[in-house]
């Protein structure tokens, strides 16, 4: 028979696993969609002649990621709210709410990013006997990209800063990992249009944080930890 005393250790040590394991998938998910549609649906000169456009195994593995972002979103969202919940009552509530409403539009642009890139691999090629026009092609690439890299990586950059600041503040995070989110949310925020696969920075932060809580969930003790 537990008692009323260990139940709140339970907890403690069961909600950083969860929120790292859901990290740590919706990581590999994001990184993969993001790997498959940057091959298959380029940027600048090769946009063109993109290999979507004319291969059928590389628009099904595009296809794949896309079928995957769904379920990054939702392991994102449980992430995000693990996360919270490790926080505690002690949270920031300027930099929670700012935290929330970030991860909030995140997902709902990631999605748009994905829709947009599921309608340019869906529309028709020259295989098919009905040829794309090459407007519509352009316009939905453009769209996919902007989303995804203009919007959705600049609150992403929101999400990360605000984490970062909010878990130095309550001395939940340690210092280097403080500062390697506000290194990625500088990048996010300042590059991810410009740099080709900047975006990819964002899953490897989240690995990276998943991890970190793994790793301190599986030690005995209190879960804060210091600045050092």
């Amino acid at each position: 028979m537990t008692t009323g005393a260990g139940t709140p250790a339970r907890r403690a040590l069961r909600t950083p696993r969860a929120a790292g394991l859901a990290g740590v998938l919706f990581a590999l998910l994001l990184a993969a969609a993001i790997v498959l549609i940057r091959l298959g649906i380029p940027e600048g000169a090769d946009a063109a002649t993109a290999p979507v456009r004319t291969d059928p195994a590389r628009r099904d593995a595009v296809r794949a990621a896309l079928a995957l972002v769904p379920l990054a979103g939702i392991l994102f969202l449980w992430f995000t709210g693990v996360v919270r919940t490790h926080v505690g009552a002690a949270e920031d509530k300027f930099l929670a709410t700012v935290f929330l409403g970030s991860g909030l539009v995140f997902v709902a642009t990631m999605f748009g990013a994905a829709a947009a890139a599921s309608a340019v691999v869906a529309a028709p090629h020259p295989s098919s006997g009905a040829v794309a026009s090459p407007a519509a092609w352009e316009f939905g690439r453009r769209l996919a990209h902007e989303l995804m890299t203009g919007y959705a990586m600049r609150m992403a950059a929101v999400f990360t800063c605000s984490l970062s600041v909010m878990g130095h503040r309550l001395r939940i995070l340690p210092r280097w990992l403080t500062v390697l989110g506000l290194l990625v949310a500088l990048t996010l925020l300042f590059a991810s249009s410009a740099v080709p696969w900047a975006e990819l920075v964002f899953p490897a932060w989240a690995l990276v944080l998943s991890a970190y809580i793994l790793a301190v969930a599986g030690r005995a003790g209190p879960v804060a930890a210091t600045a050092d």
